[in-house]
């Protein structure tokens, strides 16, 4: 019989690469929510919301009110 603590333990490393275009769709799909996102936050005055709201959304800028102080902490100048 073999005692536990003379058996040896291997450590086996596997390394996965993706030859498909996943990741480069992967990639460009995180680059437009990023970018969406950073407009949204960043730059929005009622753009967005015009799209359902039309012009009824400049006045009321709720995404820019619901994201004013984020604007401010990443040092986002709005007004």
């Amino acid at each position: 019989m073999q005692n536990i603590l003379d058996t040896e333990m291997v450590n086996t490393f596997q390394t996965t690469r993706s030859q498909g275009k996943i990741p480069i769709l992967a990639a460009g799909i995180l680059l437009a929510v990023f970018g969406i996102g950073f407009f949204a936050i960043g730059f929005d005055q009622g753009q967005i919301f015009s799209l359902v709201q039309g012009q009824q959304a400049f006045g009321q800028m709720y995404l820019h009110e619901m994201t004013h102080d984020m604007r401010h902490a990443f040092g986002i100048p709005c007004h």
